[in-house]
This record gives C-alpha cells, sequence and structure tokens, in this order.
C-alpha cells in the first residue's frame, strides 16, 4: 500500500511550528543552535570511541560549553543519544495528527511513518546529529543495555500517544474499546521488526533503505493476521 498524498494542513517537513507563523527568535535560535551542537558532538564521540567510553564532559568540551550547559538541555547521555531518535518520533506524531479523516487509522499509520522518515531524511542535513547518523546509533542503541531500555520505554511513550491520537480520530473511548491500544501494539511491533531488520546490515543503506524495510514489513501485515499460515 502506498503512502497516501499528504493533507493540505500536514506538516511539510521537521522545522518546528511556532505561533502564529513567526519563526523562533534570536535566543530560540541560539539555544536550537547549542543543542544541535551538542547532539552532533555526542554523535561524533559515541561513534569514534564507544557510548560507554564517552564521558558528559568530553561532550560539553567539544562546544565549548561547560557541564552546567549540557545538563539544561539534556539530563544524561542516554538522552542526548536518542536525541535525533525522539525529534523524528515527535515528528512522526504531527505527521499522524494531520493525516485526512478519510484515511483508516492503519493507513494513516503507515502514510504517516513513511512521510516522517523521507522529510527528516531529505531535510538537507548529513553528518552527526543528522536522520543519517541516527541510523547509524540505532546499531549501537540495540548492543548498550541503558540506551536500548531508555529508547523502548519512549517508544512506550509514544504507543500511549498514538492510542489517543487513533482514539480522538475514530470517534472512540480506548478505555472501552480496545482497537486503537491493539493497533499501536502492532503497529509499534511492526516497526521495531522492520529497525531490526535494518540494523542486520541485510539491507540498503539510508533513510530510504530503511523506508523500503518498514513499507515491506506493513506488506506482510494483513496477509500475517490473516487465515492460517501453513502451506
Amino acid at each position: 500500500m502506498a503512502a497516501h498524498a499528504p493533507h493540505p494542513d500536514a506538516p511539510t517537513g521537521p522545522a518546528p511550528i511556532t505561533p502564529l507563523g513567526r519563526g523562533p527568535g534570536l535566543r530560540e535560535r541560539k539555544k536550537q543552535q547549542t543543542r544541535d551542537a551538542l547532539v552532533q558532538a555526542a554523535h561524533v564521540l559515541f561513534l569514534g570511541q564507544g557510548f560507554a567510553q564517552t564521558t558528559v564532559d568530553e561532550i560539553a568540551t567539544a562546544v565549548d560549553v561547560s557541564q552546567r550547559t549540557f545538563f539544561r538541555y539534556f539530563a544524561n547521555k542516554d538522552e542526548v543519544a536518542l536525541a535525533v531518535m525522539a525529534d523524528a518520533e515527535d515528528y512522526f506524531i504531527e505527521c499522524l495528527r494531520h493525516r485526512p479523516a478519510a484515511e483508516t487509522p492503519l493507513q494513516a499509520l503507515r502514510a504517516s511513518i513513511v512521510k516522517a522518515w523521507r522529510d527528516l531524511g531529505s531535510a538537507g542535513r548529513t553528518g552527526p546529529g543528522s536522520i543519517h547518523s541516527a541510523l547509524e546509533l540505532m546499531r549501537m542503541i540495540e548492543e548498550t543495555p541503558t540506551l536500548l531500555a531508555a529508547h523502548l520505554r519512549r517508544v512506550t511513550e509514544q504507543e500511549r500517544v498514538v492510542v489517543q491520537v487513533i482514539a480522538e480520530r475514530e470517534g472512540l473511548d480506548p478505555a472501552l474499546d480496545l482497537r486503537p491500544t491493539v493497533l499501536a501494539a502492532v503497529f509499534g511491533s511492526v516497526l521495531r521488526a522492520a529497525h531490526l531488520s535494518w540494523t542486520a546490515d541485510q539491507e540498503p543503506a539510508g533513510p530510504e533503505g530503511m523506508i523500503a524495510v518498514i513499507e515491506r514489513h506493513f506488506d506482510q501485515l494483513g496477509p500475517a493476521l490473516a487465515g492460517h499460515w501453513r502451506s
């Protein structure tokens, strides 16, 4: 199933939405620049020397800021390591909120995740701190127990948001109708299976490679749930 055409009001890229269409002020831009620099420095160090071997002090020093400044933006190393993935997940939720009402819940979820990956992958950012380096970090996340635990906690939180968004789209009470909860759980499991497949070094590199893996997994969702599997 191909992703449906974007809704006219859907977000067109990963840029943050500001009130009344105004761009961020100078202070906000400087804060964003510092945050981006910390993420990029962390990714360089994580990928170059390993997560466990990298200290907060090294990350802060690389950006020429203090540890205190680092902790204004991130609670710990886990959070800075997961920052780009977290931003991508938040953007996915924004895409989901803007999908056309005519789409079924599964169509909306699938179209939203594909749009999020495609927008973030083609946003002109490359190198550390970009969605491209986030894909590289996915392997590190799977191999680092503390990071994997933090990532899965966030995935669980996102699943709760997906339930609420789908329930609102369909006019349902998720406490009484379990379909949004079941769909969100299935959706999350399919995405994780796609991510694990991609990190197994058997798939094309880059965002488009990940999108192809996600699409292939969703192609199998309907047949996998219908009828017997035995040949």
